[in-house]
């Protein structure tokens, strides 16, 4: 069981706390081992949008399997708003050490600040702060105009809706992307976006339309999709004809079943090799039998 702590400031945006909550709980109904968890300083905290939260006073002894999360507040500026206590902030600081993920939306980037999370770190936060994050923490650097950012077990936001984005990202990084996909499918958001990489999936890049039977061949596609698949196999879990497959396949992503599979292929093979792996290896490690596709593929 992995719980997902989220700490919570007075004057808190209802979104920064609900959408990455909405992601882990999904993820919970849908099979993974999540519990939510909600701490503060106090019982009631009130919420940027009038309606009070209820939460433990009580800092709980996390694991480091755990994450703790700090969602934003209504943050004009950054000084003298999101007060906490030198004890919370230790605690948020010593989860980190114990070997937790600590991650943040919007202005909880500051939590993170004045718990020396920062230092010697790239991370983000909402636009409108980003100028007075990097003046309270030089020894941060302050990545501009991203979703989110990455660094080792320091994960920060950008504003408000972001922190959808950034539970999505955890979420395909514990239980793969299938399982963001799927989340993300029924939250009825179709386009999960990246931080700082592309800002375009190939998975997600073909779910924007409704016809659930291609989205459950999709579903087994993005689970196996370095297998060698059949057509018939797949029609055969669709129910259709693998004529009727192809072409209600085409009609909703623009792609034939195969062309899909490989364009998941080829995007992760590009990742691979962006971290260093050889053309051979990542060829391999998608399923090709040797790199004279991949590289077809990557010429076109």
């Amino acid at each position: 069981m992995t719980t997902v702590g989220f700490l919570l400031v007075p004057g808190l945006h209802l979104l920064d706390l609900a959408g990455p909550a909405q992601v882990f709980s999904t993820a919970r109904d849908l099979g993974h081992d999540y519990a939510l968890a909600y701490v503060s300083e106090q019982a009631e905290v009130p919420t940027a949008q009038g309606l009070p939260v209820h939460a433990d006073p009580e800092l709980p002894a996390l694991a480091p399997t755990d994450l703790l999360v700090v969602p934003g507040w209504r943050s004009p500026t950054l000084r003298g708003t999101g007060q906490l206590e030198q004890r919370t902030l230790d605690w948020v600081a010593a989860h980190h050490r114990a070997g937790g993920t600590v991650a943040s939306v919007c202005s909880g980037a500051d939590v993170l600040g004045r718990a020396g999370l920062l230092d010697g770190r790239r991370c983000t936060t909402h636009h409108a702060l980003q100028d007075e994050l990097a003046r309270r923490y030089r020894r941060a650097t302050v990545v501009r105009d991203v979703l989110y950012v990455v660094d080792g077990r320091v994960v920060t936001s950008a504003g408000i809706a972001s922190g959808i984005d950034l539970a999505l990202h955890l979420i395909a990084v514990r239980h793969g992307p299938a399982a963001a996909a799927q989340i993300a499918r029924e939250m009825v958001v179709y386009a999960r976006r990246n931080g700082d990489e592309q800002q375009s999936s190939a998975m997600l890049r073909h779910r924007g339309h409704l016809s659930d039977a291609v989205h459950r061949i999709q579903d087994l596609i993005d689970q196996r999709y370095a297998e060698r698949l059949l057509l018939a196999d797949l029609a055969g879990e669709g129910g259709v004809s693998e004529r009727t497959l192809t072409r209600q396949f085409s009609r909703a992503t623009g792609l034939t079943p195969l062309g899909y599979q490989q364009a998941l292929r080829l995007e992760r093979a590009e990742h691979l090799i962006g971290h260093g792996s050889t053309t051979q290896a990542a060829a391999r490690a998608v399923g090709f039998e040797d790199a004279r596709m991949l590289r077809r593929l990557r010429a076109r």
